[in-house]
């Protein structure tokens, strides 16, 4: 899927603009792809596309991926109850429940995680010095604990979040520029940001992991589930 993932972007991503971008979405619009699994020990696999780019893997977009293709009758899991999903980032295990025909709750079991970087220095211009982490769960992402110059997400409003996250991607950017790759996979880093408080739970990986770590603040955003046609030439659904 990670190939697949590089395939698309490199030849099909006006379908991504085209869904994602105004008029037909919005900044915060997700949506999803599904795909023959490349193991036929799998059930299905996915491409996560949004405004940003297509995630290497994406949690609430396999949550309404799955409800949805469980309904609707995409998804034929070779266990009931089960589906095994194949993301870019990896494997990813599922567990589901149907309440009559529709699906009451979605669990998923994520590609193993790291922590790839602690205490980074960083100065960002509204909110000062700050130290972050990275840490790898499906994207790379950076952890910002309460400080002293940031003191925690109930202070600032979800616009005000956006703003600052949108600087601190730049800055970030900008200052470890290809510093975290995934070891195995490769895959470029996700664009995502949490700030609060977060355990250093996460093993200690080697040194010299490089990826570009681009930074989308964490916030619910609405997966979009419109029905949409089959794309000629073979092209899979998009929904």
């Amino acid at each position: 899927m990670s190939e697949k993932r590089q395939h698309f972007l490199k030849q099909y991503d006006w379908i991504r603009k085209g869904l994602m971008f105004e008029p037909r979405g919005h900044d915060m619009m997700s949506g999803s792809i599904f795909y023959p699994p490349s193991n036929p020990e799998n059930d299905i696999g996915i491409l996560f596309i949004e405004t940003s780019g297509c995630l290497p893997m994406c949690g609430h977009g396999t949550i309404g991926s799955i409800t949805i293709g469980i309904q609707e009758g995409l998804i034929h899991p070779k266990i009931p109850g089960k589906v095994r999903l194949e993301t870019p980032a990896g494997l990813v295990l599922i567990d589901y429940e149907m309440n009559g025909d529709k699906v009451a709750w979605v669990k998923l079991t994520n590609v193993m995680s790291y922590l790839a970087a602690t205490d980074l220095s960083v100065t960002h211009p509204v909110l000062g010095d700050l130290k972050v982490d990275v840490a790898y769960g499906g994207n790379f992402y950076i952890i910002v604990d309460p400080q002293e110059n940031f003191k925690g997400l109930e202070h600032y409003s979800a616009s005000a979040l956006i703003s600052l996250s949108s600087r601190l991607r730049t800055i970030v950017n900008d200052q470890f520029p290809h510093q975290f790759i995934h070891p195995k996979t490769a895959v470029l880093g996700a664009r995502v940001m949490c700030c609060g408080q977060e355990p250093h739970w996460m093993q200690k990986q080697r040194q010299g992991m490089r990826c570009f770590t681009e930074i989308k603040l964490l916030i619910g955003r609405l997966v979009g589930l419109g029905r949409r046609p089959e794309w000629p030439n073979g092209m899979p659904k998009v929904f």
